[in-house]
C-alpha cells in the first residue's frame, strides 16, 4: 500500500558534470596546452628580464689643461722676447719696463682665464647606455645621448696635442639635438674615442639580438 512519500534510493548515484542539477567543474589546464600567444608573451618576458643591464659609469672628463700647452708655450716666447727687447732697448726706462709687465700680466692673466671657464663650463660622462654632457657656467645645460644612436667616432690632434696626449673627439650621431659634438680638450683622447666606439658597438648588437630573438 502506497503511502504517498518519496522512497530514497540507498545507494544513489552522481550526476555527470554535464547533467542539469550539477554545475559544471573547471578544467585543470596543462601548462603543456598553453596558448601559442601565451607561450610568445612568457617568452619576451623572460627575454626582457635577462636583456636588463645595469647603467655603470665607463668615463666622466672634461677640458684637460695640457690642451693650452700651446698657450703656454706661446705666452712664454712671447714674454722671454719682450723681456729681451727691454734689456736692450729701455732697461734704464721704465716706460719699457711697464709696457713688458702689462703685456706680460694680460697675456699670462687671459690663457689662466680662458683655462679656468673651460673646465668649469664642460663636463663630460659616459656610461654603458648614455653619453652626458653638460655646458654653461651661471647656467648649466645637461644633455644625452643614447650610445645606441652615436654613428661614428673620430679622433682630431695637432703636433702639440700629439706631444702631449690631448685631442678633440667627433661624435657624429642621429640625437637632434647635436647631431655634430665636438669634445675639446680630452686627455687620453684616443682611448677614451676607442671606448665610445665599443660601447656604441656593444650596445646595437644587444638591441640587435634582442629584436631577432623576439
Amino acid at each position: 500500500m502506497s503511502t504517498g512519500r518519496p522512497t530514497s534510493d540507498p545507494n544513489p548515484k552522481p550526476l555527470d558534470a554535464g547533467s542539469p542539477g550539477q554545475p559544471n567543474r573547471p578544467e585543470a589546464t596543462d601548462p603543456g596546452q598553453a596558448s601559442a600567444g601565451d607561450r610568445f608573451r612568457q617568452a619576451v618576458e623572460s627575454r626582457q628580464g635577462n636583456d636588463v643591464e645595469a647603467e655603470t659609469a665607463v668615463w666622466q672628463g672634461g677640458f684637460s689643461s695640457k690642451a693650452m700647452f700651446g698657450n703656454w708655450l706661446l705666452a712664454g716666447v712671447v714674454t722671454i722676447i719682450l723681456l729681451i727687447a727691454t734689456l736692450l732697448l729701455g732697461a734704464a726706462n721704465p716706460i719699457f719696463w711697464g709696457v713688458w709687465a702689462v703685456i706680460s700680466v694680460l697675456l699670462w692673466g687671459g690663457f689662466a682665464c680662458q683655462l679656468a671657464y673651460r673646465k668649469l663650463t664642460y663636463k663630460y660622462q659616459l656610461t654603458t647606455q648614455r653619453f652626458v654632457h653638460e655646458k654653461g657656467l651661471l647656467k648649466r645645460v645637461t644633455d644625452r645621448i643614447e650610445v645606441i644612436d652615436i654613428d661614428d667616432v673620430s679622433v682630431e690632434q695637432r703636433l702639440i696635442e700629439r706631444m702631449v696626449g690631448v685631442g678633440t673627439i667627433k661624435l657624429i650621431s642621429s640625437d637632434r639635438s647635436h647631431p655634430v659634438l665636438m669634445l675639446r680638450g680630452i686627455e687620453k683622447v684616443r682611448e677614451v674615442a676607442a671606448t665610445i666606439d665599443d660601447l656604441r658597438r656593444k650596445e646595437r648588437r644587444r638591441r640587435g639580438l634582442h629584436i631577432e630573438s623576439i
